[in-house]
């Protein structure tokens, strides 16, 4: 007897093991160590300050020269948007001016998760 595909994938999809959940507390090392450098929470370095970020539309936080780009985007920060950022700012952003990027998937989830922690407070 051939079952149907769709049957199948539901049960390949079950017998999965559940996504690991982001790690907020793994997210604040990696954005001290990785994102410090140009970013705090509170205060405009190099990049803006990224307390709020979570929610807030690109190109917005307070007294920071953003570029033409990162000004005229509609992108509103939320974790897709966040982790397409952290991926290849430039894919998302043409024209921007962060020169970095997380390759693992695993870690922008951390970051992303701290970021979003930090923006409720």
């Amino acid at each position: 007897m051939r079952l149907p595909a769709f049957p199948l994938a539901v049960l390949a999809l079950a017998a999965a093991a559940p996504a690991v959940a982001a790690d907020a507390a793994h997210g604040q090392e990696l954005y001290e160590s990785r994102c410090g450098g140009c970013h705090s929470l509170d205060a405009n370095r190099v990049g803006p300050a990224h307390r709020g970020v979570y929610g807030r539309k690109a190109g917005t936080a307070a007294n920071f020269g953003y570029s033409t780009a990162v000004k005229n985007a509609t992108v509103v920060w939320q974790e897709k948007t966040l982790d397409a950022w952290l991926a290849n700012p430039q894919a998302l952003i043409p024209g921007q001016r962060m020169n970095f990027r997380v390759a693992l998937p695993e870690d922008r989830a951390d970051i992303i998760a701290y970021l979003r922690q930090q923006s409720a407070k």
